[in-house]
């Protein structure tokens, strides 16, 4: 299976997930805000998107115009965000606060969005 196909399958698969369980309990996006508070937490959550980045960015750094950018994308996104909350922990959870639970259903919503595309690119689903 060539790389760019199990990315898209893996993160087309973890973003529907990721979409599923915060449509099914809003309550978790409040949750993820106040555990970012506590810095064992946040220490732990950057170094995990540090090193997701940074898998993603060393086997896929593919930048043509089709669906293996947006892999490529997530991969930088996750490890900028990693770094951010590593480097600028209160900088931050501080504009993260400042997000409402409203704007981060939109965001998750076009994950989803994304999620299927990548799915839709590896499964064929529906053709174009």
């Amino acid at each position: 299976m060539e790389t760019s196909q199990l990315f898209a399958k893996f993160w087309g698969w973890y973003l529907i997930i990721f979409f599923l369980i915060l449509s099914l309990n809003p309550k978790r996006i409040k949750q993820i805000f106040e555990d970012l508070k506590d810095e064992k937490f946040l220490i732990l959550c950057s170094f995990i998107a540090i090193i997701v980045g940074l898998v993603n960015i060393i086997f896929h750094n593919i930048w043509e115009a089709n669906y293996k950018i947006v892999i490529t994308l997530i991969g930088w996104f996750s490890l900028f965000i990693g770094l951010a909350l590593f480097i600028f922990p209160k900088w931050t959870v501080d504009w993260l606060e400042v997000t409402n639970v409203k704007f981060v259903q939109v965001i998750y919503t076009l994950l989803f969005l994304i999620g299927l595309f990548l799915l839709n690119e590896v499964y064929q689903l529906i053709p174009y």
